[in-house]
């Protein structure tokens, strides 16, 4: 009779077999004497990781690999994963890959199965949703969460029907609509490099080492170039007075505001610099102790050096923040309660302070820094306009409510009208004066007396007496004991005195109340916790002001800009008036600011309309206005000259009102006007070419921008070309960013000599496409996104996505009559992350 020990030695040993038989297929395709791929062998179940790996074999795709019973089950997914949930991409099934194969990552040699290059693409682990099992795949449905450095949120993998002539099953993979939807382009198009080495393709194509000084950023990971050194490119930056909003009775109305989910925690500011990072509250304590796991993941996104504002939250089991689950977390009564930071904004960067530029533009700088795949750090978005439909979505959830903030309107470190905070149900901050004693055996006390500071005096609101867990009033109850006092430290009405235990005002409360009496106090109040991270003093008296006139009253800067002779005709051909054009650009700030704020610019003014004479002007006349400024820059012959800049709406418009057409602008902001932060490469076919021939380039020249590292987005010129722009880190310099484009242009011009030209002479130009890289020197400019063109039927200059393009007859599809169907399109999916990158200029 076989020993007990000896069975489960002959049953481990016969499960091992079982797996390793799941392999014999993936060995049986390999010569292991020629490729560097590892053996196959089943490793232990159970591991849930998961893996992508970009293939560029026969066809460049992308593997999809999840652990299951010890191996890797693999798909081949021919275009990547999508974060559309309108996208339903094919994912045939191949052999099963060991756990082994998770940290592959070279190249196969030509003639092995498989043959070409392997990236390890992204990483994490991977679990069915609840209720659901891994075993669901036998079935041919699989509905599975992913948490990877990249690719996170709900996935759907379907098995479709076997057709006779399929060797191999075909399932169709497709993202579920969650907080991680997005593009199509928005993961393949956007990451570029191994999740591990940081190479790109041709790089480990080229058997270069990892580590890389290259370009795209890869899974939370700063590049690195130049002479940059990792960490730190600044001091730490110190504690700042936060910017606060003001209570509104309703969502501004208009495009010029933009909108944020209001968040239901503790504020706080958070400075980093490498390594070195601080979680500050928004009065300056030092609260980085607390929150290890935040540190940690600001470690890990490697920032730099920045400091970033936001919210300190915990969410719920539906997602949703929860402020007594943090009061829970903070004092230590809920084990494993994980607190998440959403950043909302940022007001320095390396050694440059933000806060002058526009709230649009610091919001999309914070976008393309933050590594977009933590759990704990994330970043706050948006809508732009609509605010009315959001509130009533965040109020219909049970959520706080939103906060709504100029978009054009730069960070004060103080309470102000740009930002307006509108709640679903009133809570205000209430200081404790004071406590009654219960009559019922074992409450430590019946009710809370509170107060507000009006200015300097404390002024009595009234009673709570509901809201809190007996554990919450034994903790409260041992919070009041020191604060004990004979004397109350306020004036009460007669009566409410009676059974009071004053205290000293020290500690304060958020209450939810249904309104305040005549007399100034609270009706059906209920305790929501405590505020640690507030002074008594902060807890002051909150009268909601009018939206609707604080939004009338923000506008009049722009309103004030007066346009004279309104009516005008700028465009003959489409009788657009110069009013409609002022109009036009009134709307379209918001849009436009993120890229042509504080940044050097030339104008194209046409003060008789577009038919008559026009001119180029980028020296500051004297003539434009107030919210016109200028910049003094060094030129070439060494010469400072002011240069034309604006910072707001205001000083859109007053351009228009001097006869503006077309705005274009440097590669490089004004706060550094050496160290470009994007690369314009310009498609200007040669007359007689069809749009058809410009769209191919622009896909060629992403593609052999892709090649460097560098991920791309287009824009239609609102001409006859298309602009495909790269952003950078501001580190290169003029010189090296010229070099770049200039050898860039040339070694395609000279690939291809028949389709494209480097040389501007028009002569060499004749049935060529010309590559114009001269955008790229210093001085020179390229039209901004969303500026009209003084051209037939007043177009606009557009950013599309990469899959928009197919789409495109003229790079002048859109004109200034067009503004809805713009703004609603830079809202959408398609748009998120347009023209956002964190990644350094490559060597060529």
């Amino acid at each position: 009779m076989a020993k007990p020990g000896k069975r489960k030695t002959e049953a481990d040993a016969a499960d091992q077999a079982a797996k390793d038989d799941l392999l014999a297929e993936y060995n049986a395709r390999r010569d292991f004497t020629k490729t560097l791929e590892p053996a196959g062998k089943a490793g232990r179940a159970g591991s849930r990781v998961f893996m992508v790996q970009k293939h560029d074999a026969t066809r460049l795709h992308y593997d999809l690999r999840l652990e299951k019973d010890g191996v890797l089950k693999s798909w081949a997914v021919t275009k990547g994963p999508s974060l559309d949930p309108d996208d339903k991409r094919l994912a045939v099934q191949t052999e099963d890959h060991p756990l082994s194969y998770a940290t592959f990552e070279g190249t196969i040699p030509k003639g092995e199965y498989g043959g070409g290059t392997v990236m390890l693409w992204d990483r994490g682990t991977w679990a069915p949703i609840k209720g659901k099992s891994a075993d669901d795949l036998e079935d041919g449905h699989l509905h599975f969460i992913l948490d990877g450095e990249r690719v996170k949120g709900e996935w759907l993998l379907v098995r479709m029907k076997r057709r006779p002539s399929e060797k191999r099953d075909n399932w169709l993979l497709r993202k579920l609509d969650d907080e991680y939807s997005g593009s199509s382009e928005g993961l393949t198009g956007k990451y570029l490099t191994s999740v591990d080495s940081g190479r790109t393709m041709d790089e480990i194509a080229e058997g270069k080492r990892a580590g890389r000084t290259g370009s795209n950023r890869s899974g939370g990971k700063k590049p690195r170039s130049g002479g940059r050194k990792p960490g730190a490119d600044g001091p730490l930056p110190r504690h700042q007075p936060p910017q606060l909003a003001t209570l509104a009775d309703t969502v501004p109305p208009g495009d010029d505001w933009l909108h944020e989910m209001k968040y239901d925690g503790y504020r706080a500011l958070v400075a980093a610099a490498g390594d070195e990072v601080r979680v500050f509250t928004r009065n300056g304590k030092d609260w980085s102790e607390k929150f290890p796991g935040l540190v940690d993941a600001v470690k890990a996104a490697d920032l730099g050096t920045a400091l970033l504002d936001g919210e300190l939250v915990v969410l719920d089991a539906d997602g949703r923040p929860s402020f007594q689950a943090l009061q829970q977390a903070l004092d230590g009564s809920a084990s494993g309660e994980a607190i998440v930071y959403y950043a909302f904004d940022l007001l320095t960067e390396g050694r440059r302070d933000l806060k002058t530029l526009p709230n649009i533009e610091r919001k999309a700088r914070l976008a393309a820094l933050l590594p977009g795949n933590s759990p704990v750090l994330r970043y706050s978005d948006h809508v732009l306009g609509r605010g009315e439909a959001l509130f009533d979505a965040m109020c219909e959830k049970g959520l706080e409510g939103v906060v709504s903030k100029r978009a054009d309107a730069p960070y004060r470190n103080a309470r102000t009208k740009n930002w307006l905070k509108v709640k679903c149900i009133r809570r205000q901050d209430f200081v404790i004066v004071g406590w009654s004693r219960s009559t019922a055996k074992g409450r430590p006390f019946a009710s809370l007396l509170l107060g507000q500071y009006d200015g300097d005096r404390l002024v009595y609101r009234g009673k709570v007496g509901t809201g809190w867990t007996m554990d919450a009033m034994e903790a409260l109850s041992a919070k009041m004991r020191p604060l004990e006092r004979k004397t109350p430290p306020l004036d009460v009405p007669k009566g409410a005195a009676k059974g009071v235990v004053w205290l000293t005002p020290k500690l304060v409360a958020e209450i939810a109340f249904a309104e305040l009496t005549a007399e100034g106090v609270t009706r059906h109040a209920s305790f929501l916790g405590l505020r640690a991270d507030k002074d008594a003093k902060d807890a002051g008296v909150e009268t909601p002001v009018a939206a609707a006139a604080v939004a009338e009253d923000a506008a009049k800067p722009a309103e004030a800009v007066k346009i004279s002779s309104a009516d005008r005709i700028v465009f003959p051909d489409a009788g657009i008036t110069k009013g409609e054009l002022a109009d036009y650009v009134r709307r379209a700030a918001p849009l436009m600011l993120p890229w042509a704020a504080r940044r050097p610019i030339s104008l194209v003014r046409c003060p008789q309309g577009r038919q008559k004479k026009c001119f180029f002007q980028k020296h500051d006349s004297g003539s434009f206005g107030e919210h016109v400024l200028a910049v003094p820059i060094v030129e070439k012959e060494g010469e400072k000259q002011d240069y034309l800049y604006v910072e707001d709406a205001a000083g859109l418009l007053q351009c228009v009102q001097m006869g503006t057409i077309e705005f274009h602008g440097w590669g490089a902001p004004v706060d550094d006007v050496e160290r470009p932060d994007r690369l314009v490469i310009d498609l200007d076919p040669d007359e007689g070419l069809a749009f058809e021939d410009v769209k191919a380039a622009a896909l060629e020249i992403r593609d052999h921008l892709k090649d460097t590292g560098l991920v791309s987005f287009p824009m239609l010129t609102g001409g006859k070309g298309v602009h495909v722009i790269a952003p950078l880190h501001p580190q290169a310099d003029w010189t090296k960013v010229k070099d770049f484009a200039s050898r860039f242009a040339r070694a395609i011009a000279s690939a291809e000599p028949e389709r494209f030209t480097a040389t501007m002479s028009k002569a060499k130009r004749k049935g060529r496409i010309f590559i114009d890289w001269l955008r790229n020197q210093r001085g020179s400019t390229a039209i901004l996104p969303y500026s009209p063109r003084a051209r037939s039927g007043a177009s606009v200059a557009v950013p599309i996505a990469w899959n928009e393009l197919k789409d495109h007859d003229s790079g002048a599809d859109f004109t200034i009559k067009d503004f809805d169907k713009l703004q609603r399109r830079a809202g959408s999916a398609a748009m998120q992350g347009w023209g956002e990158a964190e990644q350094t200029l490559p060597e060529l």
